[in-house]
This record gives structure tokens, C-alpha cells and sequence, in this order.
């Protein structure tokens, strides 16, 4: 068993699926120190309406949860792992910075103050390998895959004040 190598598996079959209108792009499944590892991008939600948001001073929060599920037939999707991560910006306007910070399942893994725009939006559209589970906990006789869902606040534009979200998927097959 090699604990050191990048990658210790190969995922294949990635497809991902999203609403037309705005983009939700999953990377492909990765492998990395014993634990599947996710990234994505929601480059369209950093639009106008969320920019304007941010220069109120209004404190902007893009969530994320991640599950790892695989299908059962004749029954529910089985739920492996599930994560969630928040992502703030409180904007001061007096100092013109950014207060960001990033928690996964609540607990606060990494903060920055900036003033510069492209630091934010990465910030609050990306996600990089975001580890969901342990290798240990798949079996390479199944097929997963990793749905992500995306809601961003304040509810900008959308109905009735609900937060928007967005969703997507991407398959993968686990082989150690």
C-alpha cells in the first residue's frame, strides 16, 4: 500500500451535469493521500447583483455541500459522505476590505483579509480539493458519484427571497 504517491487511484467516466442557464463546473474525482478529493468552480454566481451586495457592506455567503452517494437499485441513492462548506465576505466599506473566510462543516479552516476583487471571487466560486471521504469507506465494485449543491445569500433576483441555488453532479468509478 503506497501512502506516498500523488494519486492513488484512477477515477474515470466524469461527466457533469448542470443547469443551462449558469455553470457549476465539477472537476474530475481525485485521489489524494487516501481521501477523495473534489473541486469545483461557479464562476456565474459572482455576477452584478452579488458584487453590488458585497459593496452595501451586506455580508455575502456561498455554501456548498458536497455528498459522495452511489446508486441502489430498487431504492433511494445511498449517501457515503456528505461536507459542507461556507464561504463569507463582510465587506468593510470605511477600510475597503474584505473579511473572507472559508469553514468546512462548521469548523474555520482558512481566513484572509484583501482589497483586491479577483482574490474574492475566487474565493467565493472555487473550491479546491475539497477531501469528502476516505478511500476506505469505497468499494471498487461500485459507481458514484459526488453531487454538488451550490446556494448563494443574499437571495439575489430570486423567488420570493429564497436563496439560489444551483446543483450538479459528476460520476466516477473508484479503482485502487
Amino acid at each position: 500500500m503506497k501512502t506516498t504517491g500523488f494519486f492513488l487511484g484512477v477515477l474515470l467516466a466524469a461527466t457533469a451535469v448542470v443547469h443551462a442557464d449558469e455553470q457549476l463546473q465539477i472537476k474530475p474525482v481525485l485521489v489524494r493521500d487516501n481521501k477523495i478529493v473534489v473541486s469545483y468552480e461557479y464562476q456565474e454566481a459572482y455576477n452584478a447583483a452579488i458584487r453590488d451586495a458585497i459593496a452595501s457592506g451586506l455580508r455575502t455567503t456561498f455554501s456548498y455541500d458536497l455528498e459522495l452517494r452511489t446508486k441502489v437499485s430498487g431504492w433511494f441513492d445511498r449517501a457515503i459522505a456528505t461536507v459542507n462548506v461556507t464561504v463569507s465576505d463582510e465587506y468593510d466599506n470605511l477600510t475597503r476590505r474584505h473579511h473572507l473566510s472559508r469553514a468546512v462543516d462548521g469548523r474555520i479552516e482558512d481566513d484572509t483579509v484583501t482589497e483586491d476583487e479577483a482574490v474574492v471571487k475566487m474565493w467565493l466560486t472555487t473550491g479546491t480539493r475539497i477531501p469528502i471521504c476516505q478511500t476506505s469507506q469505497v468499494d471498487s465494485t461500485r459507481d458514484y458519484y459526488v453531487r454538488v449543491t451550490a446556494r448563494t445569500r443574499p437571495a439575489t433576483g430570486s423567488f420570493l427571497g429564497l436563496p439560489r441555488t444551483m446543483s450538479g453532479q459528476v460520476k466516477f468509478t473508484f479503482i485502487p
